[in-house]
């Protein structure tokens, strides 16, 4: 079966205990350390490694653009990724293995990508 692409949108929540707080340089170290043993473990299905998305944006429908996103929202998307993957239970894998996954209040959305 041929691989498919997936959408992975890194979700949290916004005011959460600890945020704002500097982690110490042996955490960022560790962190870091956990981070890139994952990323090389899924080196060949990470399409596009996304990134962290800012606090600001615009909502744009057919009347406008409005500033968003609004903060009175229950989670806030903070980033994403493109994986590639032989079916949606290995791209959900591949999340779920993500360091970023363990913080509290996070998770991942996981979509395929649907192409013609």
């Amino acid at each position: 079966m041929p691989n498919q692409t997936y959408l992975c949108i890194q979700r949290g929540q916004p005011g959460q205990p600890g945020k704002g707080e500097a982690p110490s340089p042996a955490k960022m170290e560790e962190m870091y350390a956990q981070f890139n043993a994952w990323r090389e473990k899924f080196q060949d299905n990470i399409v596009d490694m996304g990134g962290k998305l800012s606090g600001g944006g615009k909502i744009v429908t057919a009347d406008g653009a409005t500033d968003g996103p609004f903060v009175e929202a229950k989670e806030v998307i903070g980033g994403y990724m493109i994986v590639s993957a032989e079916s949606i239970e290995a791209a959900v894998e591949i999340a779920r293995q993500s360091p970023g996954v363990a913080m509290p209040g996070s998770s991942v959305e996981v979509r395929e990508i649907s192409t013609p």
